[in-house]
């Protein structure tokens, strides 16, 4: 019998089985935007017409009124069923569908009528296949570029912990702009946090991007707020640093049920500023820490700032 997915059990299974904790109240520095204007309903129309999945309604993005607003949306590709269970994250877990051979042109189609300078596109994990659809985002990114030629690519994947080792060689040589992994958490959360990842396979999957392709940006962020102190915040850093990742996102996390991972506690603006002194101090070219940064948060004038800064080091070595 097939799932009702309009059932929240049935749409997350793995939600069902999990005990209810308690969610604190937001402080005031936690304030989003509305979902309205013009430019969100222009592009919410674009993603539907096109059959488009985004992870800013799929996760609950707490920025989606913004950047629908400014007909920003960051799409979210083979499908909206991922096979992990991650306790912190509200896209759906379960056996996902086939993968759709049109959806690289769909989405290259919809990037072109929105007319993005900088498209960002992630995706569910797909455990299922032999290569994680490392193919699959091959084929978006070279429909982008055929589609929309002046559009600068970003991509947010999965691990591929459990693919063929040359998945990821696939990606890389499709050339993106930025390759985007994040760790998420520090590692002694990984057991509770992101049960079905490794910390340091993601570490070494950034890594060697660097080492296959020293043109293309790294990304990664965490969340904070799940139950990690500021030394572990700050190992990250230094890990993320030794791999050679450029830009580091550190976000509040925020819950999005009852039956995910608690918030400990609300991380004060004034302790993000220091993230971010540090971060600059252990050498990437970029940090964006905030309460509500997340990892395609303005990542068009980020992408511009991270090019400059590039620069500017070249420029002084």
């Amino acid at each position: 019998m097939p799932r009702d997915l309009n059932n929240p059990t049935e749409r997350h299974p793995e939600k069902a089985r999990r005990v209810e904790t308690p969610r604190l109240p937001k402080p005031d520095w936690i304030r989003v935007k509305a979902r309205a204007g013009e430019g969100y309903k222009t592009t919410q129309a674009i993603v539907r017409e096109h059959n488009l999945t985004t992870v800013c309604e799929e996760a609950g993005c707490p920025n989606l009124g913004e950047c629908w607003n400014q007909g920003h949306a960051t799409m979210m590709i083979m499908g909206e069923i991922c096979t992990r269970g991650c306790t912190f994250c509200n896209v759906a877990t379960g056996r996902p569908d086939a993968l759709d051979v049109f959806e690289p042109g769909r989405v290259a189609d919809a990037v072109a009528k929105l007319g993005l300078n900088h498209v960002v596109i992630t995706s569910v994990d797909r455990d299922d296949l032999s290569d994680g659809g490392a193919a699959h985002f091959a084929q978006t990114i070279r429909a982008i570029r055929h589609r929309a030629p002046a559009t600068t690519i970003e991509i947010l994947t999965p691990d591929f912990l459990k693919c063929a080792p040359d998945a990821l060689e696939t990606v890389v040589a499709a050339k993106p702009d930025v390759f985007n992994h994040n760790l998420e958490t520090v590692p002694r959360l990984y057991p509770e946090v992101r049960p079905g990842a490794r910390y340091f396979h993601s570490l070494r999957l950034l890594q060697r991007v660097k080492e296959l392709d020293p043109s293309i940006f790294t990304k990664s962020g965490i969340m904070v707020g799940l139950g990690e102190d500021g030394g572990e915040v700050r190992q990250v850093m230094d890990d993320m640093r030794a791999a050679n990742v450029d830009f580091l996102t550190i976000g509040q996390y925020l819950q999005p049920t009852r039956k995910h991972h608690a918030v400990e506690r609300f991380v004060t603006p004034e302790e993000f500023a220091g993230y971010e002194k540090a971060a600059y101090g252990k050498g990437f070219l970029m940090v964006s820490a905030t309460p509500l940064t997340r990892s395609s948060h303005h990542a068009g004038a980020d992408f511009e700032r991270l090019k400059a800064a590039r620069e500017a080091r070249v420029a002084r070595a």
